[in-house]
């Protein structure tokens, strides 16, 4: 292949600013591809800004697929993709320009507020705050400029929670162990005339935010009449970059400190209260809800069964999979020493013999065309839950939301998710 000639795309999308190569994209040439190759290509059965890059193309799809909650702009998202085909793989670029496009959208936030234009504000900061987090979470290890990054994020989204009309959001610290907090927002039940709703926990993933989360349909969930307190768990967001709380097989004793602080308050129903989460909260939700029984329903949002055998097959690949993140994330939110060592942290990380001890309703959904987590384990862990009343739902590539945690069509994922809930608690 010729350097620096234009070809026509699989998917045809502008990828460069001439206003004269509308539907071309300009190809790396074959030192860039040598320098920067990705782990694996993704397929064509969803939106695949980078066909050559899975996780970069994955990143994307999600923030797309959030712009209908405000999480991000289309517009914003390809003017960066467009700087970023330059160097198809290259983290510090990725880096680079999302956090660039943090900033000027935080500035757009900034102008407003100075207007007293506070619900214009109030978009601009959410949008500044998913820039910021996505750019910063394949940066690791966390250096001073990660850590800076996501420092500013915090400072958006809380100009977010504190500008916008609806919903109403309290950021809230919940005890865990000993002296440490789990940071967390409480986002306030709407459409409900009840003094206390029913709520629930949302932990999220490898590699999601508390923050990310509220994009992913949040406010559709507190719509239908439940609160939502939305978790950095351990290994997560704030709690491991700011607060070095590392990831850990227990989760339940996460889950039962957020339960416990539930209880403390006069505004929600704790003894009505379902837990959710997202990606690797496969594997949270179902140990939380089969070790701690006062939750009354359980929703897994993609399927985790044993996770050791899910790294080793990644590690024995040298990363040569589809995933979400940079192989190496794993190795620090475990505090792991080597990859050796997180194989045998992650032992503890198999749902068998824990999930036969659920007995709440329980909701599993996952994509069809799942590339990071096969199909099967998604059955495997259908069959041995214990609870009577189960659910697994897959999702399609004809119906749509046929990728990981349906990030190629987050709102048919949400809404089947969240009628789901509001039946169980609401009901």
């Amino acid at each position: 292949m010729i350097p620096g000639v234009y070809i026509q795309p699989e998917n045809p999308h502008p990828r460069d600013s001439d206003p004269g190569v509308h539907s071309l994209r300009r190809v790396p040439d074959a030192a860039q591809r040598r320098l920067f190759m990705p782990e694996a290509p993704a397929n064509t059965n969803w939106f695949t800004y980078f066909p050559e890059d899975y996780r970069w193309s994955a990143a994307i799809c999600g923030m797309v697929s959030s712009a209908q909650w405000g999480g991000t702009e289309i517009g914003e998202v390809d003017k960066v993709c467009r700087r970023l085909y330059k160097k198809l793989g290259d983290d510090n670029l990725w880096f680079r320009e999302w956090d660039r496009m943090g900033d000027t959208v935080r500035d757009l936030g900034r102008a407003a507020e100075r207007k007293k234009q506070n619900l214009s504000a109030a978009s601009h900061y959410k949008r500044a705050t998913c820039y910021y987090q996505m750019g910063e979470r394949f940066r690791t290890p966390k250096d001073k400029r990660a850590v800076a990054t996501f420092k500013k994020s915090l400072d958006t989204f809380r100009r977010f929670v504190r500008l916008t009309d609806r919903p109403r959001i309290e950021a809230v610290e919940v005890p865990f162990e000993g002296r440490k907090k789990l940071p967390g927002y409480l986002v306030h039940a709407e459409n409900t005339r009840k003094r206390k709703p029913p709520v629930v926990v949302f932990f999220d993933g490898l590699d999601v935010t508390k923050e990310l989360q509220f994009t992913r349909g949040v406010e559709d969930l507190v719509r239908r009449g439940m609160s939502c307190l939305i978790m950095d768990g351990p290994g997560t967001g704030e709690a491991i970059r700011l607060r070095n709380i590392y990831l850990r097989p227990d989760y339940e004793v996460a889950g039962s400190a957020a339960l416990d602080y539930l209880e403390t308050r006069n505004d929600v129903d704790a003894k009505n209260a379902g837990v959710m989460a997202i990606s690797l909260g496969g594997y949270y939700a179902p140990r939380i809800a089969s070790l701690e029984h006062r939750y009354k329903a359980c929703l897994a949002w993609g399927a985790i069964w044993d996770y050791y055998a899910t790294w080793k097959k990644r590690i024995e690949a040298s990363f040569k999979a589809e995933l979400s993140v940079p192989g190496h994330h794993i190795q620090w939110i475990l505090n792991a020493d080597s990859l050796d060592d997180a194989l045998v942290k992650l032992e503890g990380f198999r749902l068998d013999g824990v999930v036969q001890n659920m007995r709440c309703p329980f909701l599993v959904t996952h994509g069809a065309d799942d590339k990071q987590i096969p199909l099967r384990d998604a059955k495997a862990l259908y069959n041995a839950v214990g609870s009577k009343d189960k659910t697994l739902k897959v999702f399609t590539v004809k119906e749509g939301g046929s990728q990981h945690c349906q990030r190629d069509n987050y709102a048919i994922g949400a809404t089947y998710m969240f009628d789901w809930l509001q039946e169980k608690l609401c009901g």
